[in-house]
């Protein structure tokens, strides 16, 4: 479950979760098996200062995406100032064996004219850059090698980091990152036990396109452990301060 023991307010699931961003929304989904995922969740959760956390009940799994603010902290002597930043994790609960998850993060298909999108991934990294003559947008997550290395930081099972010696080797794996029209990324998942949980960051930065210091990209290197400490420390100094309430 994410962040457990963060106060949280129930709210009524009208609209898909998705960040917005300036080449339109970054829209999340779910395929369990053949069976996609409702794109409105079971429950939606407000937590505050525009977090959000949503659940969807399927009979395998419990999943769960937190949509936040984020700080990168980018140190100002070397990366320009962001436009903004904004972060998602999405997690699952296995409740029984499955062999295939797929979770997708997608722009609209059609980019506003004169917007560019190109694959900017590498050191485990996944990412996409979206451009034109104003913004840059990156949306990065964790490539291949970057899922194989969570499992030491127990973020998806410890069994992944076996399956390293895939990533190199695309005529045998049957997992691994999508990048499909380069408007979104798709990452399908090695099969789950019962008991096993997966935890996925997407991370969504945006900056004026003269800034040449490829901040947005530096931004996007996601840790979910570190998201998710960064989001409780926030909220529990905010829920401790004098005036909180």
């Amino acid at each position: 479950m994410l962040l457990p023991t963060v106060p949280r307010t129930r709210l009524r699931s009208a609209d898909q979760p998705a960040i917005d961003t300036p080449f339109g929304p970054l829209t999340f989904t779910t395929t369990i098996g053949n069976t996609g995922l409702p794109l409105l969740p079971d429950e939606l959760f407000e937590l505050s200062r525009g977090r959000m956390v949503a659940r969807w009940v399927h009979p395998s799994a419990h999943v769960e995406l937190l949509l936040t603010p984020w700080d990168p902290e980018l140190d100002p002597e070397h990366w320009g100032p962001l436009i903004d930043c904004r972060a998602a994790v999405w997690r699952i609960d296995a409740l029984t064996p499955i062999e295939r998850v797929r979770f997708s993060a997608e722009l609209p298909e059609r980019l506003p004219e004169g917007a560019d999108a190109q694959w900017d991934g590498g050191q485990a990294l996944a990412a996409i850059t979206v451009e034109d003559d104003n913004i840059r947008l990156t949306v990065g997550g964790n490539d291949e090698e970057a899922i194989c290395g969570a499992a030491a930081e127990g973020e998806v099972p410890r069994r992944w980091a076996a399956l390293s010696g895939e990533v190199y080797d695309r005529s045998f794996t049957t997992w691994g990152v999508d990048f499909g029209h380069h408007h979104g990324m798709s990452w399908t998942l090695p099969p789950l036990e019962a008991g096993d949980h997966c935890e996925l960051p997407v991370v969504a930065a945006w900056a004026p396109a003269t800034d040449e210091t490829e901040n947005t990209w530096s931004a996007v290197i996601p840790s979910p452990t570190v998201l998710l400490r960064q989001v409780t420390a926030e909220l529990t100094k905010r829920a401790d301060a004098p005036d909180a309430g």
